[in-house]
């Protein structure tokens, strides 16, 4: 039974997205990694991550579903770490019940069950609205990567990053709505420029700001081997993508991958909360 495939909008043949699942192997397991640290200079750690993981192995049995969440809060004395915890819990709620959780009790697929890439930005709005009445003068990053088998749907705000690191290297698929992105778009800034810029962390996008919120949405379909990377500022800013690379590709699995890019981070002075979490598909 497809219902599960049907139910996140991505059936081959679906019009809702425009690519299809590939087929795992019964067996489909895939290694997981997260740290996160406060940082050699934050009195207090304003990034949440939160992960959610589930498999069925037996008769009528799902592909591999992971939801994991990074949030990176902003707002002041316990305002950031406040906002970005909530929002994480409400959007993965949203997203789990609205997706796997339906699907574990229901045989068929309702025709009017929105699409994963609907369900992920409703659940960023949802994230937004508790965040805006929950927590004022609160804001928050945030980016949700749920995978099914080989394919990865990305919900994103603000300027944490999600990275595919495949045979050919390591790429960065979200978009940075940070002043200084916006500058080097329209040519008011040059990258090198952006790295000592004074403005360099002030976000134009982020949940918990106002009340209409544009969500940007990425969908990537993995090969087996590929890795999945989410991190804070506090890594991507303190580390080069190049030494990121090379740390992903030589450690020994995620965890140990995370745990080196939080020192990485902290040598290079560690100047913000640094979170990091690294999926990795096997190999096929």
């Amino acid at each position: 039974m497809q219902f599960l495939r049907k139910l996140l909008g991505c059936e081959k043949g679906s019009t809702s997205d425009s690519l299809s699942v590939p087929s795992p192997p019964t067996r489909y397991k895939f290694k997981l990694g997260w740290a996160t640290d406060v940082g050699a200079v934050r009195s207090h750690n304003e990034d949440t991550v939160l992960v959610i993981a589930a498999a069925h192995d037996g008769d009528d049995a799902r592909p591999v579903f992971g939801l994991f969440i990074l949030a990176d809060g902003m707002g002041g004395h316990r305002a950031g770490e406040v906002a970005s915890s909530l929002a994480a819990r409400v959007a993965a709620h949203h997203v789990m019940r609205r997706s796997y959780l339906a699907a574990l009790t229901s045989q068929e697929r309702d025709a009017n069950q929105p699409a994963l890439t609907e369900i992920l930005v409703d659940a960023v709005q949802a994230a937004n609205s508790a965040v805006a009445d929950q927590v004022p003068g609160g804001g928050t990053t945030l980016t949700c990567a749920l995978v099914l088998g080989l394919q990865i749907y990305i919900a994103h705000v603000g300027d944490s990053r999600a990275y595919l690191i495949t045979t050919e290297g390591l790429k960065q698929v979200t978009h940075d709505h940070s002043l200084v992105d916006r500058l080097i778009e329209t040519g008011q800034l040059t990258s090198d420029e952006a790295t000592t810029h004074p403005h360099k962390n002030v976000l134009y996008r982020a949940v918990g700001q106002s009340n209409e919120l544009e969500v940007d949405i990425h969908v990537r379909t993995i090969a087996y081997g590929d890795r999945l990377l989410l991190c804070s500022d506090g890594l991507w800013d303190m580390v080069s993508e190049a030494k990121i690379l090379d740390v992903v590709r030589n450690a020994s699995s995620p965890q140990a991958a995370c745990d080196a890019l939080i020192v990485a981070a902290n040598q290079a002075g560690g100047r913000d909360n640094i979170t990091a979490l690294l999926f990795e598909s096997p190999l096929g």
